[in-house]
């Protein structure tokens, strides 16, 4: 393609509303452009990019032994009422109302329309087990969409969803697909990692994420250091190894005393008034749970994790209450509260209950309490883990070392179990005649964010630097004397044999200096820049510089292609 036809405007000025690199640099690259909030067209050079990813999952899942189709955009609310996400899935899910009254939603994802399908299409064991999935737009409607291609509100993605017979062999589907995207991601030359994760709106017992790891990722992940280990989490899903022995404080039992604490409220503060550390503090807080109140018990020094706590619960949805919302809903003294005599719903980190001798609030104006010691003076109605993970903690698999750092989500695998299947009657009849239901996986990839994902991950200070499989050309060239007769025709002429020889080309022609010309050449990022200029006037040679590393290597004409 010759760059002076193609629509391609780049910028040097980084836009305002960009504020990640990945946004700024496909704004600048000019590879999108946008509409509105969340919502970009893909230019000729974004679309490209975005069509390089998505041919390589085509191949991967075709080679996993799925099958493409292509299912509606526009979802009735019927199916979604059946599968009983039509309330639950919350203010993301685009909901209207056509000219006959009848709602509908724009698709967010296709659970619900292909197990629909399933149950009208497949009818026996012997169908079994299948593996669809589409390349798709789908619309998420982000309260604050963000960073570009990251998180906005329309994207591409590839969603596929596989029916098995019963668990074994959904797990057999399960793991293909792991082993797909393994394969996906490496040929997309992304460094990433699987990490257990919590399934979410979309449910199921199982699930694992892939991360591409990056500095400004909205996600932190959980490594253990131990490489022969191979334990990874996000951090909402992964788990702290139970507490052995006493954590914090003295063995012996002590007498629970009523100390005065005026005006203190903060854990740090008391612990310092008290003589003591945050460590023994047992920290008070009320979250919302599914519209109920309730108390949640970590150490002072710790953070409650909420995902945890709503799994635990097995609640649909769990917030935090700030201290004017708490009060207003339990007229109790926030800031002093504590375990002993809480007249609410209570639920306990493990570690807290391992704690002695502790510290916490009396449920009375500016008190607390010491010598607290749980099981003695309090008895939670649920313990579990529902604390946020840290980098002291030890792996819950092999007891090592961990590492937390940053990822992007470009991949969720999910074992979705019969959730749908039952909910919305989808059956087949099994080798001995009886009505079974599908259990089901699925297992989504955002096309579009890869490629948001692979800039976060492979840039410099001039611009994008692409993975030679997802750049939307493989070599620039650039013609650096238009004036000369020689250089334009050696040019040409290189064109056409890249061309020939399969090479997908951008050929700079335009009439611009050649300080600029480079400049565009590096925003861009495509893997080689070839230059034909003074150097084939004065030394007979063409250049050829390789993106990533900057080496340079000039070679006659006749060898360049």
């Amino acid at each position: 393609m010759r760059y002076s036809q193609m629509l391609l405007p780049t910028t040097r000025e980084t836009p305002s509303e960009a504020e990640v690199v990945s946004h700024q640099l496909l704004l600048r690259a000019g590879f999108i452009s946008k509409l509105t909030s969340g919502i970009y067209t893909y230019l000729p050079l974004g679309l490209a990019a975005v069509q390089k990813v998505a041919q390589i999952v085509r191949e991967e899942m075709n080679r996993a032994g799925a099958q493409e189709l292509l299912m509606p955009m526009v979802q009735p609310a019927d199916l979604w009422i059946e599968s009983g996400r039509w309330r639950k899935y919350g203010a993301e899910l685009l909901r209207f109302t056509d000219r006959h009254e009848r709602e509908s939603c724009l698709g967010p994802t296709h659970e619900e329309v292909v197990t629909d399908l399933a149950r009208r299409l497949l009818k026996s064991y012997r169908q079994l087990p299948k593996n669809l999935y589409q390349i798709q737009t789908k619309f998420r409607d982000e309260i604050r969409p963000r960073f570009g291609l990251m998180r906005g509100r329309e994207f591409v993605m590839k969603d596929a969803y596989s029916f098995d017979v019963d668990d074994a062999a959904a797990g057999l589907s399960y793991q293909n697909m792991y082993d797909a995207y393994h394969r996906i991601f490496t040929r997309c030359g992304l460094d990433f990692r699987a990490v257990e994760a919590d399934t979410g709106s979309i449910g199921g017992s199982f699930s694992h994420e892939f991360m591409v790891l990056a500095e400004t990722g909205e996600d932190t992940l959980v490594i253990c250091e131990d490489m022969q280990c191979g334990y990874a989490a996000n951090v909402e899903k992964a788990a702290v190894a139970p507490p052995g022995g006493s954590v914090a404080g003295e063995a012996e039992d002590r007498v629970m005393i009523r100390v005065e604490t005026p005006g203190m409220k903060k854990v740090a503060v008391v612990a310092e008034f008290l003589g003591a550390t945050p460590k023994q503090v047992v920290k008070t807080m009320i979250f919302l749970a599914d519209n109920e109140p309730v108390a949640v018990l970590v150490r002072g020094d710790r953070e409650v994790q909420p995902v945890k706590l709503k799994n635990l619960l097995g609640a649909t949805e769990v917030e935090p209450l700030d201290d004017k919302a708490a009060y207003d809903l339990t007229r109790l003294p926030v800031g002093y509260l504590g375990p002993v005599d809480l007249p609410l719903k209570t639920v306990a980190d493990q570690e807290v209950m391992a704690m002695a001798n502790c510290i916490t609030g009396a449920n009375e104006k500016q008190y607390h309490l010491t010598g607290v010691r749980p099981g003695r003076d309090f008895q939670p109605d649920l313990v579990g883990d529902v604390r946020r993970i840290t980098a002291e903690d030890s792996c819950p698999s092999c007891g090592g070392s961990l590492r937390l750092t940053e990822g992007i989500e470009v991949g969720h695998i999910f074992k979705l179990g019969t959730a749908y299947s039952e909910a919305m009657n989808a059956t087949f009849q099994d080798s001995e005649g009886r009505e079974r239901s599908f259990v089901m996986g699925c297992y989504g990839i955002g096309v579009s964010r890869v490629v948001a994902a692979a800039i976060e991950q492979n840039h410099d200070d001039n611009g994008i630097i692409f993975p030679l499989p997802l750049a939307p050309f493989q070599v620039i060239l650039l013609n650096l004397g238009l004036g000369s007769d020689a250089i334009t025709s050696a040019a040409e002429e290189l064109y056409r044999r890249l061309q020939e020889g399969g090479l997908e080309v951008l050929y700079d022609d335009r009439d611009e200096r050649p300080g600029s010309k480079f400049k565009d050449a590096d925003l861009i990022g495509l893997p080689f820049r070839v230059t034909v200029g003074k150097t084939l006037e004065k030394e007979g040679l063409i250049e050829i510089r390789e993106r990533r590393s900057g080496e340079v290597e000039k070679v006659p004409p006749e060898q360049a292609a």
